[in-house]
C-alpha cells in the first residue's frame, strides 16, 4: 500500500455537488492525495483525464464501463458520489480487482421532504395562490378569500409507498405524521421479508390517493409505472417520482394525464437529464400542464445533504487506503 499513501485522485463531474466551489468543497479529499477536479467530463475524456497513474476516480453521473477500465491499468478505486451505482460496470470492476464504493442514506431526509413539498403543492396549491394574489386576483375578489381550485387535507388519505429503503421509510413516517394511511407496496424483484410484509402492488394502487416511487432502478423495475400501473390507480390520484426517471414509462404517463385520469404528477427525475426542450411533460402549453410539477433533480441537493455526501466520499476513500472496507459494493 506504500504507493497508495498519496494517490492521484480524479473527480470526473464535481459541479452538481460543489456548484462551482471545488476549492472549498473537496478539502477532505485533498488531504488524502493529489486531487484533480473536473466540473464535467464526457465519456471520451475519461481515459485522458484518468491516465498517468491515477489510482482513484470519483464519479457522480459519468458512466465508467469495461472499456474504460481496460484503458486504466493503474486504477484501483472508484468512488460513486451518489447512492445508485448503475453508472459503473460492476462486473468489469470486480474482474479487474477495482474497489467500488457508494454513499447510501446521505439524502434521505432531503428527498422525503421534497416528496411532501410536491404532495402539498397539489393539496394546498401554495405557489398557485401566491401567483394569483400577486397578479391582483385577491384584490379584485368580492369576498375576503378566494380559491383557485378545491383544496384537500392529507389526513385520512391513503399513501402508497413503492420501495422499502431508507427514503421510502422516511416518506412513510412523514405520511403517518400527517395522519395518512400508509401502505407499503411490494416491488417487483425485491425479496419477500416476513418481518416487513408488503401489499401486492396491484392491490395497493387502486386504494391510493397518492403513490410515491422509492425503489431502485433495476431490470425488474425499469418502466414499472407503465400504462397498466397508471390505469390501476384511482381516478384523481397523485403520482410522485423522486427515484429514477427510468422507473416510469413517460409516454404512458403523458397518456394518463391527457385522459384526465391522474389528478396530479410531481416528479424530480426524468429519463433524460437534462430533458430535451420539447419534452411533453414540461410543455407549459399542454392541457395538463397545471397538473404537473417538475423539479430539476434537486431532491438530493440540500446544503446539508451535499455536505454529508462530500464527507462520506472522503471517508470511503480513506478507509480503502487503510485497507478497510467501507460502503463497498465491489
Amino acid at each position: 500500500m506504500g504507493e497508495m499513501l498519496r494517490p492521484k485522485i480524479v473527480i470526473l463531474d464535481s459541479f452538481a455537488v460543489d456548484q462551482g466551489e471545488p476549492e472549498t468543497t473537496w478539502r477532505e479529499l485533498r488531504d488524502l492525495g493529489e486531487l484533480m477536479v473536473h466540473a464535467q467530463t464526457d465519456g471520451e475524456e475519461i481515459a485522458v483525464r484518468c491516465r498517468d497513474e491515477v489510482a482513484a476516480v470519483i464519479t457522480n453521473k459519468v458512466r465508467i464501463g469495461a472499456a474504460h477500465l481496460d484503458a486504466l491499468p493503474a486504477l484501483r478505486y472508484i468512488g460513486v458520489s451518489a447512492t445508485g451505482t448503475d453508472v459503473v460496470d460492476l462486473v468489469a470492476a470486480r474482474a479487474a480487482g477495482i474497489a467500488v464504493t457508494n454513499v447510501p442514506g446521505y439524502a434521505t431526509d432531503s428527498v422525503a421532504e421534497l416528496v411532501f413539498a410536491l404532495i402539498l403543492n397539489f393539496s394546498h396549491d401554495v405557489a398557485g395562490h401566491n401567483a394569483a394574489v400577486k397578479a391582483g386576483l385577491w384584490a379584485a375578489s368580492s369576498d375576503f378569500c378566494f380559491f383557485r381550485r378545491p383544496l384537500t387535507e392529507l389526513a385520512g388519505k391513503t399513501l402508497v409507498v413503492v420501495g422499502a429503503g431508507a427514503i421510502g421509510g422516511a416518506v412513510a413516517r412523514i405520511g403517518e405524521a400527517f395522519g395518512m394511511r400508509v401502505l407499503r407496496a411490494a416491488v417487483p424483484g425485491a425479496p419477500v421479508r416476513a418481518e416487513a410484509p408488503r401489499v401486492p402492488l396491484f392491490e395497493a394502487l387502486p386504494l391510493a390517493d397518492v403513490v410515491s416511487l422509492h425503489c431502485p432502478l433495476t431490470e425488474a423495475t425499469r418502466g414499472l409505472a407503465d400504462a397498466a400501473f397508471l390505469r390501476a390507480m384511482k381516478p384523481g390520484a397523485i403520482f410522485i417520482n423522486t427515484g429514477r426517471g427510468g422507473l416510469v414509462d413517460e409516454e404512458a404517463l403523458v397518456g394518463a394525464l391527457a385522459s384526465g385520469h391522474l389528478g396530479g404528477v410531481g416528479i424530480d427525475v426524468l429519463s433524460a437529464e437534462p430533458p430535451p426542450p420539447n419534452h411533453p411533460l414540461a410543455d407549459p402549453r399542454a392541457p395538463w400542464a397545471g397538473r404537473v410539477v417538475i423539479t430539476p433533480h434537486i431532491g438530493w441537493g440540500t446544503v446539508e445533504a451535499r455536505s454529508r455526501l462530500v464527507s462520506e466520499v472522503a471517508r470511503n476513500l480513506q478507509a480503502f487506503l487503510k485497507g478497510e472496507a467501507r460502503n463497498r459494493v465491489v
